[in-house]
């Protein structure tokens, strides 16, 4: 199959979906470019995963349009498998099989020769940093580990688009900045990629676009720098001596702004805007002196996406 060449490679119109009588998408409109990131942020619910399940053909939307290379989701849904690869949310490798064994099986079913496949099997242990694990069952892998395998199997052939459904999820710290490093190598190979996260961070560090789906719409697109810059200015951060003043604190700066609190809540960081920048920030130390609360930390800083989520959709991922 010989893909169409257009630009954006992905285009997604109108696109509506319901279960019963519970609508999930109220007219999704994206446009991806070829070879970017473009990472799909949103609360638990927003529709993000039904997105991507209609757009890898895994769901029939109800209405509107999507097209990945000029191919219609719909009318040519076996044109668009054979374009797109597509890691989710849960591992899809089998745990009994070796981290070998289960690249040589997916090889064979997208029709590679069995030496094709073992040759192509090496090659992805080797880029997936799994030749010293190859022979071992994947029951024995840690999380992090199964996911690279889970990714590694998704670009047997390698895809024009490919799809990721929050793959990082549950990954511990060090498993994450490894996946993202897998991820920027393959943007470098002209993969485009389309990231679901609940991690605002990640987005932070791989998009190139990023949209933002809350209550099954679009409600911002733009750039990261462009999406900070929605919410405006600058921001301070500051961390409680003792918990129990927040509520003074909020008191107290409530002609400032409001006090915003983050995932640790009361714990912090804390963050207020800082119109004035510098200004700002010494205003608020010496209200604070003066009502003889002390602070464990403060500082200024550019608006970050947590700022933008909380700003656009009222609450926190």
């Amino acid at each position: 199959m010989v893909p169409v060449t257009v630009t954006p490679i992905v285009e997604v119109n109108s696109l509506t979906k319901r279960f019963g009588d519970t609508i999930v998408l109220r007219g999704i409109d994206l446009s991806v470019d070829r070879g970017t990131v473009l990472g799909v942020l949103g609360p638990n619910g927003a529709g993000k995963t039904t997105v991507i399940n209609c757009l890898t053909t895994l769901l029939r939307p109800d209405g509107g349009q999507a097209t990945i290379a000029g191919y219609d989701v719909v009318a040519q849904p076996e044109a668009v498998r054979s374009l797109i690869g597509l890691t989710g949310q849960f591992a899809a490798v089998d745990e009994v099989l070796t981290a070998r064994e289960n690249l040589i099986l997916f090889s064979r079913l997208l029709r590679l020769s069995s030496g094709a496949a073992k040759k192509r099997a090496q090659e992805l242990l080797a880029q997936f940093d799994l030749t010293d694990a190859a022979d071992r069952p994947v029951k024995t892998f840690s999380g992090g580990m199964r996911r690279r395998l889970d990714l590694a199997a998704s670009i047997v052939v390698s895809p024009l688009v490919l799809f990721l459904d929050e793959p990082t999820t549950g990954l511990d710290p060090r498993s994450r900045q490894q996946l993202w490093s897998v991820v920027k190598d393959l943007k470098n190979q002209g993969i485009t990629i389309i990231l679901t996260t609940q991690y605002l961070e990640e987005a932070d560090a791989l998009a190139d676009q990023i949209v933002v789906i809350d209550q099954g719409q679009v409600i911002a697109e733009g750039t990261v720098d462009e999406l900070k810059d929605k919410v405006g200015g600058k921001f301070c951060e500051l961390r409680l001596a003792n918990l129990e003043d927040f509520d003074k604190v909020k008191a107290l700066l409530s002609d400032i702004g409001e006090v915003i609190t983050g995932e640790m809540g009361k714990e912090g960081p804390l963050a207020i805007a800082a119109p004035n920048g510098a200004n700002t920030l010494t205003d608020i130390v010496l209200k604070l002196e003066a009502a003889d609360i002390p602070l464990a930390d403060i500082s200024l800083r550019r608006p970050s996406l947590d700022d933008v989520f909380f700003s656009l959709t009222g609450h926190t991922t």
